[in-house]
């Protein structure tokens, strides 16, 4: 399955290069599919490259249901008698911010 997550530009680099900026977490991804992005803009991002400029109101709608991803694993996993990794798991991250960490790393 592939998953693309809203971020926020931050800056613009160069070789189309951009920081994006998501629940904390920042990443470098490649703006060279989306050369309307700016600073401010939010973007879809997938495998590292942003593939689509979106408005606010759609990003923070997926936002708000990312945020839900904690809750949702816990549960379906819980019902499984899995261990789920937590916020404790990594001093100082929440669990949005982990989830989004390791997605960001597919």
């Amino acid at each position: 399955m592939c998953l693309a997550i809203p971020a926020k530009v931050t800056e613009m680099g160069e070789g189309g290069l951009a920081t994006v900026d998501i629940l904390g977490v920042t990443r470098e991804i490649s703006v060279d599919l989306t050369p309307s992005a700016q600073v401010g803009s939010y973007v879809l991002v997938h495998a590292g490259f942003a593939i689509e400029v979106v408005d606010e109101q759609f990003a923070q709608e997926t936002i708000d249901l990312i945020r839900q991803f904690p809750e949702l694993v816990a549960d379906d996993l819980s019902a499984a008698d899995v261990a789920v990794p937590t916020a404790a798991a990594a001093p100082g991250a929440t669990a949005t911010a982990s989830v989004w960490a390791a997605l960001a790393e597919d």
